[in-house]
């Protein structure tokens, strides 16, 4: 071995150059201050090495990049932990970087003979910041493609060549594969090689001028080894143990595909961005515009600092405490803009809501790739796109929130509110107020509950139709002495069976009403498939004990006590039979109860709200035809609302009310105020 190290030496004269740099004298002794550059190089050191390591699993193509992504994090051997590592170090790097800044400013380490070596450090500061920008992109998911076609856009705005700028960055004038590849080469590619020359040179730099001392008298000078050597080793370790906890215990989220066609509310740029984000948004500086709040200022602070060097040469300590004082003030700027928009976020029931929602389906997309069927070759998007948990709540919200809630909120977890302007003291104020809806809470629809309710309650459950236009009108003419026939929740004539409440829960009815809702959720049909390995969880089977009873009850009428013989085909002459489309003009005015809340009842109806097998002229719903909502979309939203889908640990989207601490309006009378 010995032979060997002499014959390395011979050849490279490294141990002059370990000498050198191990036995360099300290002025001032070993400091924590000066640990700063040795965590930046010790960090950059690991995302060398993770960098690596999931560049052999990734694939950088609009196709398979999420899906490589995914098996990195779930299937991989510790895969999740080299991408938590490379993730969260890439975090740490940034945030050293501004306390180096900082550090260097203070230290006076900007001055003459330095002033190169501080204008390397920025141009490292900026490489930083932009292998930040490009790695966002590289899962391809919802978060990092929306984000990042923000920076994207954000680059046209740079005068004279905004448009040359964006179209070079993103590979073309389409935001899509090209832009993907792109990213991927400047991030594992150009801006590597570029921190590696410029951190090499800043380095030299460095050893040529050696250390800028804060205070020479602070204590007895010493040896860079093993005095600041073992301080620098502290703070790295301390770094590494920050980011491992990070990475086991957080980890790097991997959200839902990249789909260009889906709207995406949730977008944010990572949080030591968010500063300028928030500072984007202030009313003034949108005015001016966003060349002005993207560009010009960041340019005019970058330009500040570049000079600092120069501000000291020309000025003196008063350019020193100007720069230290502009320094500072920027730092608190930064931090004050980042708590911003952090508590406007966190306080946004909307943001929260699309937050939530970004969760749950990137939650699922994960909880599909790895079910039975896998990831298919057209990608994992397609999984998205022909999922009735992911695609139904959207559909809700287009096509069905303007009247009916889902559990209170819109279907994609958020309350339904209006803007109502008010006069408030001679001057008109904008509140944001709920927005009443006009049509049933289709939470649970076909379930045991909402048959239930249906049958017991039918005033209270329909109260909402009582706030719908045509209703208003109907009870307008009724009371100008015009007779009219409509829906009323409360004046009907299943309004007025059903408010035989204390027969329907008498002791001696309780098994009947059992029976008879159990009966109607059999016809329904979400839940008996025994032969299905894949029943529906969240609906249990059917009491087939019950089932006979409960037709009985329903077609003869077999109740107890004064409820007896009053069965619902006395009205609906369809009932316990088999859903049969019947013609538009075929009915009696109720709506029609084979199968009812079926898969099949609820399409039929959608289709055809206004038939005489269901309301027929008392319907004020708009039929839904083809043209309006495709026979895929119309499944997709069906199978959702009746919990058809596979069984999933992903939490449903359940009420949001609780959580925003708002009171939707209950009741009838709430709904008619």
């Amino acid at each position: 071995m010995n032979a060997l190290i002499t014959w390395l030496d011979s050849r490279t004269g490294f141990k002059d150059l370990m000498h050198e740099a191990l036995y360099e004298r300290v002025p001032g002794g070993a400091r924590w201050r000066y640990v700063w550059g040795s965590t930046l190089v010790f960090t950059f050191t690991l995302q060398v090495i993770t960098g690596f390591m999931l560049w052999s699993a990734y694939s950088p193509s609009t196709r398979t990049a999420w899906e490589s992504v995914f098996y990195i994090q779930n299937v991989m051997a510790f895969g999740y932990l080299v991408r938590g590592i490379h993730h969260f170090a890439a975090q740490a790097m940034v945030v050293l970087m501004a306390i180096h800044l900082v550090q260097v400013v203070i230290d006076g380490a900007y001055k003459a003979p330095r002033e190169m070596n501080f204008w390397l450090g920025l141009v490292l500061l900026q490489i930083v910041l932009g292998l930040s920008l490009t790695g966002y992109l590289l899962p391809w998911d919802q978060k990092g493609y929306y984000a990042t076609k923000v920076t994207t856009n954000i680059m046209s705005a740079t005068p004279v060549v905004g448009a040359e700028v964006q179209t070079m960055a993103q590979g073309g004038t389409e935001y899509g594969h090209l832009t993907l590849t792109r990213f991927f080469a400047m991030h594992a590619g150009i801006l590597p090689a570029m921190l590696v020359g410029f951190l090499a040179l800043h380095i030299y730099v460095f050893r040529r001028h050696g250390l800028t001392v804060h205070d020479v008298n602070h204590a007895p000078e010493t040896n860079f080894w093993p005095d600041q050597v073992l301080k620098d080793a502290i703070a790295c370790l301390a770094v590494l143990a920050v980011v491992m906890l990070l990475a086991l215990f957080k980890g790097a989220e991997l959200s839902a595909p990249a789909d260009a066609a889906t709207k995406f509310d949730a977008a944010r740029p990572e949080w030591y961005f968010l500063f300028l984000f928030k500072f984007l948004h202030f009313e003034a500086v949108n005015r001016l515009g966003i060349t002005f709040g993207a560009i010009i200022v960041p340019g005019i602070i970058m330009g500040i600092i570049a000079m600092m060097p120069l501000t000291y040469k020309f000025l003196g300590n008063l350019g020193h405490r100007l720069n230290t004082t502009f320094i500072w003030l920027l730092g608190a700027a930064i931090v004050v803009l980042t708590a911003m928009a952090i508590i406007e976020d966190n306080n946004d029931p909307k943001f929260q809501a699309d937050v939530a929602e970004s969760h749950r389906e990137g939650q699922r997309a994960r909880e599909l790739a790895l079910g039975p069927d896998r990831i298919p070759v057209e990608g994992a998007i397609s999984l998205m796109r022909n999922d009735p948990f992911t695609q139904g709540p959207r559909l809700f919200f287009q096509h069905c929130k303007a009247c009916h809630r889902y559990n209170g909120h819109d279907g994609r977890g958020s309350l339904v509110t209006e803007i109502v302007k008010e006069l408030v003291e001679g001057k008109e104020v904008e509140t944001t107020v709920l927005t009443k809806p006009t049509a049933v809470d289709l939470n649970g629809f076909g379930k045991r509950e909402w048959m239930r309710s249906v049958v017991v309650d039918y005033p209270a459950h329909f109260s909402w139709l009582k706030n719908s236009g045509w209703y208003k009108q109907a009870a307008a003419a009724e009371a100008a002495g015009t007779e009219v026939t409509y829906l009323d929740p409360d004046n009907s004539e299943m309004a007025d069976w059903s408010g035989s409440r204390d027969s329907l829960m008498s002791a001696e009815n309780a098994d009947n009403l059992t029976a008879l809702v159990e009966f109607l959720f059999a016809e329904a049909d979400h839940g008996f498939q025994p032969e299905d390995p894949k029943t529906r969880g969240d609906f249990t089977d059917v009491d087939v004990s019950l089932l006979d009873k409960g037709r009985a009850v329903a077609t003869e009428g077999a109740w107890a006590g004064d409820l007896n013989g009053t069965s619902c085909i006395d009205c609906h002459s369809t009932i316990g039979q088999d859903f049969v489309v019947a013609a538009d003009d075929e009915g009696d005015g109720y709506p029609t109860m084979a199968k009812y809340a079926s898969e099949a009842w609820l399409r039929d109806f959608i289709r055809n709200p206004g038939a005489a097998r269901h309301y027929g002229e008392k319907n004020e719903m708009p039929a839904y035809r083809v043209e309006k909502l495709s026979d895929q979309d119309l499944d997709l939203l069906i199978r959702w609302m009746t919990g058809n889908h596979l069984p999933s640990e992903v939490p449903d989207y359940g009420s949001q009310l609780n959580a925003f601490e708002v009171v939707a309006p209950q009741g009838a009378a709430d709904a008619t105020e």
